[in-house]
């Protein structure tokens, strides 16, 4: 997953913010890679509001798996001591016209390119 991110599947708001850069991959990129990772495991979505001195600055996505565990394979790019709140989970946005859709599909033909054997096809799509 994580070889597979890049300026071109940021999210445009937070390129616009602050960019996107190689130090830190995982910017911009939790809400694809938790969907993305459903795909492959299924699950729960999570969502919580990212909040930084004080001031809400957007949602954080990661994933619940069947079993209890939770993998947030984004959360390293918090490195200025934001917090999660209000965490819940959310069904999961359907068809494609779902905000990211072209950031999803390209993050999701990479990482399915880097794992033999797994589906190319939009399960929305399907």
């Amino acid at each position: 997953m994580r070889a597979s991110w890049s300026a071109d599947t940021c999210s445009p708001d937070d390129l616009e913010r602050s960019g996107w850069q190689a130090d830190n991959p995982a910017w911009g990129h939790c809400d694809i890679t938790a969907l993305v990772l459903h795909d492959i495991l299924g699950g729960d979505l999570m969502v919580g509001e990212v909040h930084a001195n004080g001031q809400q600055h957007g949602f954080h996505w990661w994933n619940r798996l069947p079993s209890g565990v939770e993998i947030d394979l984004t959360r390293e790019r918090f490195r200025r001591g934001q917090t999660i709140s209000a965490i819940r989970s959310v069904r999961r946005p359907t068809g494609p016209t779902k905000r990211r859709h072209a950031e999803y599909l390209l993050l999701r033909e990479r990482v399915s390119a880097r794992m033999e054997g797994w589906p190319t096809a939009d399960p929305e799509r399907t």
